[in-house]
Formats: structure tokens, sequence, C-alpha cells
């Protein structure tokens, strides 16, 4: 199956817990096409491979569903935050592909 990628829009937030986690959280629209062709092949905790774009700055991580919010979430590291100068409650343009 052919990579696919999206490009949205999304607001930086911060998991309520000890550890300062950071994410954001993908469009319902862009969570459901991923679930439908991938999530047959989701590895851990549901977790996806991914590469990541925002602004100058590219990545390899992986999106995690998250039954809370209904969707699946972006962890942002914060190399990326810093480099970007993103704060919690910021827009981050992002683009995303599967891999």
């Amino acid at each position: 199956m052919a990579a696919s990628t999206y490009s949205f829009t999304a607001e930086l937030w911060e998991w309520e817990a000890q550890a300062a986690w950071h994410f954001v959280s993908l469009p319902e629209g862009v969570a459901d096409e991923i679930e439908e062709r991938y999530g047959h092949s989701a590895a851990g905790f549901g977790s996806i491979k991914v590469k990541v774009s925002v602004g100058t700055s590219h990545w390899s991580t992986s999106i995690f569903p998250d039954g809370k919010r209904g969707t699946y979430v972006l962890p942002m590291k914060k190399a990326v935050r810093v480099a970007e100068g993103l704060t919690v409650g910021d827009p981050v343009e992002i683009e995303l592909r599967v891999i």
C-alpha cells in the first residue's frame, strides 16, 4: 500500500500527568481515514509509524489511538517545540506521512 500524506493544523496540548508530554490531536477525518487504511497493521498500543514535518523540523515517530479523545494523538518532542517556538495552545501546521 502506498504511503499517505496528510496536512492539517491542530492545537498543541499537554497531557495532564507527572511527565510533561505534549501532543496534537489529529482531526477526526484524518484519524478515521488512517484507522480505515492502516489500523489493521497497527503495532503495540495501536501505534502507527509516521514521518512528520513541522516548519523546518522533520522526524519519525508513531501516532497513538486516544479513546478519551476519539482520535489519534501525535507526540511533539521538546526539541521540535523549542526549534519551532511552540507552546501549549499554539496552532501547529503539520505534514504527516504514514510509513
